[in-house]
Formats: C-alpha cells, structure tokens, sequence
C-alpha cells in the first residue's frame, strides 16, 4: 500500500493570488528546486505560494495504479522532498500524521476532499473538520494540527504536488482493522528524475 502524508487538523488553504511581496511566478519544476535548495525553510510557504504549473506539465512524471495514488519522488535531500501523487477517480488516503514535519500541497488537477481528526485519550478519532480543495488550492498541515485523511472527489485522473520540509521518512498511520495507529516506512512509486540535489 502506498502511504501519502499531509499534516493535519486545521488546513489552512492558502489563497494562489500572489501579493506584491510574493517572488515571481514558478512555472518549472527545475525552478522550483531551485529556489528550494538556496532559500530557508521559512521561506517555503512564500515560494510555493508562487507556483504557477499547467495541468499537463507533469505528465512526463506521472504513474499510475488501479488500487493506489502513486508517490513519485521529484527531488530530495535533507532539506526537502517533493513529491507528486497521481490519483485514479475516489482514490483515497489512510487516516495519518507526518512524522513530525511540515507540509504544502498545491492541487494541481482535481478535486479534493480532506478530513481532520483528533485522538482522544483513550485512542478513539473524532472528526472534526472537512475541507474541499480544486485546482490552484495549496494546503498547509503539521503534526500538532491531528490527523488526516485526503481523498479524490473526481471522476477521473488527478494529480497533487507535495512538499515536505524536511523529508518524511515514516509516520503513524490508522490501521482501519485494529483501530490503531501503527508506524510505517515510507516508499517511493517511482524515484527521482533527476540526480538527488
């Protein structure tokens, strides 16, 4: 099973119209990496906020799987990860955490639908927000918000852009049938076009 992970309780989504201290628009994936890799970690909300990809742009990265969301490895180091999930219609995400680490999700086709989660004492979830996310929409998570479970609401193929910072190397992750969190070792779809930067 292919395991996605976006931080959780409060999803702020963030508006894509750029104000005038916003850096100029990224529209290419090797720009992106770029500025990643030369600027802070407090910058990441503001350079992501700037990017500006067509819906076709990554079809040369994308891959795809009947009974899971793929996760397809962009760029990594000890800095960051970015990820690209390709989604099949109503693929859906178990009820997870981050491993501790912050995350932006920038919607780059489709419709999505997120739902936060809190864990009571004795280990029982309650629901507690749900929020819709299309096209052009970037989401922000992290640990302390809760948990988290993300969803394609479309009829047909869709696809998310994920950046952590730093890289999630495992997390907790619901097990529907026990009714308990269990740690798992994340793994990549595909691996890097590119050389680890």
């Amino acid at each position: 099973m292919h395991l996605e992970f976006m931080h959780s309780r409060n999803i702020t989504i963030i508006p894509t119209d750029s104000s005038k201290d916003s850096p100029a628009d990224i529209q290419t994936l090797d720009a992106l990496i770029t500025a990643l890799n030369t600027g802070e970690q407090s910058k990441y909300n503001q350079l992501i906020r700037s990017v500006k990809f067509p819906n076709n742009y990554f079809d040369r990265q994308s891959s795809w799987c009947d009974n899971s969301y793929t996760r397809n490895c962009l760029a990594e180091n000890d800095k960051f990860e970015l990820i690209l999930l390709c989604w099949n219609a109503k693929q859906i995400t178990p009820i997870h955490d981050h491993g501790g680490e912050e995350c932006w999700v920038v919607v780059i086709d489709g419709k999505f639908r997120e739902t936060l989660y809190t864990e009571d004492p004795s280990g029982n979830l309650t629901a507690i927000k749900t929020i819709i996310s299309k096209s052009n929409d970037i989401t922000y998570m992290i640990d302390f918000m809760g948990f988290h479970r993300l969803e394609n609401l479309s009829n047909k193929r869709s696809l998310t852009l994920h950046l952590y910072a730093k890289p999630i190397r495992s997390c907790n992750v619901f097990d529907e049938v026990t009714k308990k969190f269990v740690n798992k070792d994340m793994v990549y779809s595909t691996a890097p076009l590119a050389e680890k930067f």
